[in-house]
């Protein structure tokens, strides 16, 4: 590794260390290089351990298995929440935004020791909070509503974990004043590290609303403070809860943009009104979180009618914008490439066999048709009622954290090891597959959980049949299917998940080296993946047939499967 001469004006601080990717032509400085590696890995580690305890969760939902007794099972619920809502994917996204910022605007990483220093305090809090719920005194699960307490350890993790990605999103924007002193780039940011900042904008507030709810409630599992309200509770902590789910719509967006631009030479359709849909992120998401509160009787019908059915639709407009021009700049892209025949021969020409391509595309489908439907569905206060105590809610959000972000997030894996490690991917052909197996099952938990929950089973129980007795009625059959249903495509999820974690060990442990002459990726990026990642710029054509067809289908889809839910919801009235 040495430093190399870009042309830029040299500054006294500028002693860092680069390498250019000859692959992509990226400027790679080697602190954020190692950084990235290490919080990809990290994030890799957190993702197994989740994964097998939510294949336990789904064995154990599964009537005819019930794997796990009770205790285990909440047990388990608590440790795949932690683990895959924040440990795997904030790790990932740490790595996501200094890719954006060091790697993209070619820079040196701003202050790498506080960036490590970020790094321990989000592995010690990580480790901690698993040791806390195995010894199993924090069986809170994922929300830790009071009055249940877990142990002091649990939320005093808790807090270093969001200490440290805090300190790594300071790094990621100090970075960013760094590019611009120092002109490593024209203009403004490119699209890519502009959805990065705001998933970080986002972070910023998700964090700080962690801060301010997970302190004193570490005080109260000290003894220091005798009572947490319950209410005040969750309306703070949703607003940590599910914002650390938009700084994955933001992240996971951006990597959209960025798997387009570096496999099939994608530039934005128009930078500006790209640019606007992710503003719209940081203006209306957080004021969404609201849909998880709709049936608390304390929160005004003022409150929730304003946050639901106003800032709530302006925040899906703007994941609206991005399902038209994302697809939209793959099909212009695909065009001026040569596949222009017919509606559709850019799409069915597009590098399917590339598991880049492929998961970033099964992402941008499942998330829009599947997690963004039945959220505008649950951001509806007389079905969320019905809705919200059921498994509908979890089928929805796997529909976007896991058909969306986790699928996106295995996508862009296949990019960072070539690129980053400097590994090629072994088992090119299990690749090829791979993002279906795990796309396939992600989205088959998320229907069948979503069809199980409109048929009234409940959410975070262990045994159907207790629910019937308490309930003094019983459950379809075809609830029972569902739940079958589910655990099948669990069990698929697991298996594609598994793919994906021996492909991405293995090619860092013993793919072919990419830093020797002659080396050639097996999945190639396009001969513009600098330029339509890296620069400021857009295609400006609408002559896009197929991605209207795509997205006249989108929106035919919402509307029947909102009729089909007010329906359903007016034949229930009659009960009443």
């Amino acid at each position: 590794m040495t430093t190399i001469d870009t042309g830029a004006v040299p500054t006294p601080v500028d002693s860092a260390s680069y390498r250019i990717c000859k692959f992509s032509g990226l400027r790679i400085e080697a602190n954020a290089e190692l950084l990235i590696k290490v919080n990809a890995v990290a994030a890799v580690l957190f993702l197994a351990l989740g994964g097998l305890m939510g294949l336990l969760v789904a064995l154990t939902r599964w009537p005819a298995v019930q794997l796990l007794p009770a205790d285990w099972f909440y047990l388990v619920l608590t440790g795949h929440g932690a683990n895959v809502l924040l440990f795997w994917i904030i790790f990932f996204e740490m790595a996501v935004l200094y890719f954006a910022s060091a790697v993209v605007l070619g820079c040196r990483l701003a202050a790498p020791k506080i960036a490590w220093l970020g790094f321990i305090l989000m592995v010690v809090g990580a480790v901690m909070a698993n040791y806390a719920v195995l010894r199993g005194d924090s069986t809170v699960m994922f929300t830790s509503y009071p009055p249940m307490q877990a142990s002091q350890w649990f939320y005093l993790s808790l807090i270093l974990f969001a200490v440290g990605a805090l300190i790594a999103v300071f790094i990621f924007f100090a970075t960013l004043v760094i590019a611009k002193a120092e002109n490593t780039y024209n203009g403004s940011v490119p699209l890519v590290t502009f959805g990065a900042i705001t998933a970080g904008i986002i972070a910023v507030f998700t964090l700080a609303s962690g801060a301010i709810i997970l302190i004193p409630t570490w005080l109260w599992s000290l003894g220091l403070i005798s009572n947490i309200d319950t209410l005040m509770y969750k309306v703070v902590w949703w607003g940590m809860g599910h914002s650390s789910q938009q700084i994955n719509v933001s992240a996971h967006v951006a990597i959209w943009y960025a798997i387009g631009a570096m496999v099939v030479g994608a530039k934005p359709l128009s930078e500006k009104v790209s640019r606007m849909a992710f503003f719209m992120y940081i203006l209306f998401l957080q004021l969404a979180s609201a849909h998880h509160i709709l049936a608390e009787p304390g929160m005004s019908s003022t409150w929730k009618i304003v946050n639901t059915s106003y800032m709530m639709y302006l925040a899906v407009m703007g994941s609206m914008i991005h399902g038209l021009t994302v697809p939209g700049a793959i099909e212009a892209a695909q065009r001026r490439n040569g596949f222009t025949r017919g509606a559709f021969e850019w799409l069915t020409k597009a590098p399917w066999r590339n598991p880049a391509f492929a998961g970033m595309f099964l992402s941008l489908v499942m998330f829009g048709f599947i997690g963004g439907i039945s959220g505008v569905v649950l951001g509806t206060e007389q079905l969320n009622v019905l809705m919200h105590n059921t498994i509908y809610v979890p089928g929805h959000f796997h529909g976007t954290v896991v058909a969306g972000t986790t699928l996106a997030f295995m996508a862009m894996t296949y990019l960072v090891v070539p690129l980053i490690f400097q590994r090629d991917i072994v088992w090119p052909r299990l690749a090829t597959w791979q993002p279906f197996v795990f796309g396939i099952g992600a989205g088959g938990i998320s229907l069948f959980m979503m069809g199980a929950g409109t048929l009234g089973v409940a959410r975070r129980h262990w045994d159907m049949s207790l629910t019937d007795a308490a309930h003094a009625f019983e459950y379809p059959a075809a609830a029972y299917l569902m739940m079958g249903l589910n655990g099948i495509f669990a069990i698929l999820a697991a298996i594609g998940g598994v793919m994906f974690i021996l492909i991405i060990v293995a090619s860092i442990l013993a793919g072919p080296k990419l830093d020797v002459v002659g080396a050639k990726l097996h999945f190639p990026l396009h001969d513009r993946s600098r330029e339509s990642v890296s620069e400021y710029g857009s295609h400006g054509t609408l002559k896009l047939p197929g991605t209207m067809i795509l997205v006249g289908l989108f929106f035919g889809c919402f509307v029947l499967y909102y009729f089909v839910n007010w329906k359903y919801l007016s034949e229930l009235w009659q009960f009443y």
